[in-house]
């Protein structure tokens, strides 16, 4: 689990810092303030320690790291991501529990390779994290596996590529008994099916009884829940799993935010660790309820829109910020015109 990070002159992002970390935390802030390049520098640096010394694999942590941030921010060189100014340099350390920081460093010179890496101590994470991002990928996935693996060109980042192969991860056969089988069905009963690969025809179907619908035609809510209920089912996610989730409440009805925030929490409970960036009301009221149900911390990072970034928690109240505020104005509005 992520217990602290700090980041320094990461593109928008001039400094953001958190510490004792939840099992569930949130960010939200105004569009371009960097949520999501924070999201993914937080699931790059722990990819790379799940990832190094995996398989067959004899890349050094130092290159599994440049490789997954060049191919996750996508830029011509890595020395883009940099914040702008002339002389800044990145510098960015991520902590996770029982373990010593991973700290690294690079400026705006640099091409494809981070050369100050500090990574003494640092074991390899036996468990898997992801990255849900947006739009579902279901549809898309020969696509993604083209443009990416074979044709190694930009347009979807290593946030898409890792989630399409940890979709294909083959479920084990019988019925799991592994605490999180359970949640799967709660994701399942969402939408009275499951989404499952036809390996004949060699695409993605949704399942409803005896029905079968192309992946086409089936709405894109369900397929963020389905891709969900996959990586349980396939046991790609496991209880120490990281999920990153850029805007859960993309195409999703306000009732089915509340039930999928549900299933984070149970999912939580049993281990899991979640960093959710959002801008809606929906998700930070239930997540703020669920707070004062469960008497449990659950930290909010807010991005002021200036370059300033505060942090604080759920616990203790809805802080100050713009998704609740401009409920209120319109609430106001609605009153002075009645």
């Amino acid at each position: 689990m992520i217990k602290v990070f700090e980041f320094k002159n990461l593109g928008p992002l001039d400094y953001v810092a958190a510490d004792n970390l939840g099992q569930i935390n949130l960010i939200i802030g105004p569009n371009s303030a960097g949520k999501t390049w924070l999201l993914k520098a937080l699931y790059a640096a722990i990819r790379t320690l799940e990832e190094t010394g995996r398989g067959h694999s004899n890349s050094s942590l130092s290159d599994v790291l440049s490789d997954k941030l060049y191919w996750t921010f996508q830029s011509g060189k890595l020395g883009d991501i940099v914040s702008k100014g002339k002389g800044k340099k990145l510098s960015a350390s991520v902590t996770l529990k029982g373990q010593p920081p991973l700290d690294f460093s690079f400026g705006q010179d640099t091409a494809k390779q981070v050369g100050d890496v500090t990574s003494e101590g640092l074991h390899r994470r036996e468990a898997n994290s992801i990255f849900m991002p947006p739009k579902e990928v279901l549809s898309l996935d020969k696509i993604i596996l083209q443009t990416a693996i074979i044709e190694k060109q930009f347009g979807f980042d290593s946030t898409y590529t890792d989630l399409v192969l940890a979709l294909q991860k083959q479920e084990p056969q019988g019925k799991s008994n592994l605490p999180l089988a359970q949640t799967g069905h709660a994701l399942e009963s969402m939408f009275a099916g499951r989404i499952e690969y036809d390996r004949n025809r060699k695409e993605w179907i949704y399942k409803v009884g005896n029905t079968r619908f192309s992946i086409n035609a089936t709405a894109e809510g369900i397929k963020k829940i389905g891709i969900l209920d996959i990586l349980i089912r396939n046991q790609y996610l496991t209880q120490d799993s990281v999920v990153f989730i850029d805007e859960p409440e993309s195409a999703l009805h306000p009732t089915a935010i509340t039930q999928l925030f549900d299933i984070i929490e149970l999912l939580a409970k049993q281990g899991m660790q979640f960093f959710i960036a959002s801008h809606s009301y929906y998700v930070v009221k239930k997540l703020y309820i669920t707070a004062l149900q469960e008497n449990i911390d659950i930290p909010v990072l807010i991005a002021n829109g200036n370059g300033q970034w505060q942090q604080a928690s759920l616990k203790d109240g809805i802080p100050d910020n713009e998704i609740i505020n401009e409920s209120v104005r319109l609430f106001e509005q609605e009153i002075g015109v009645a």
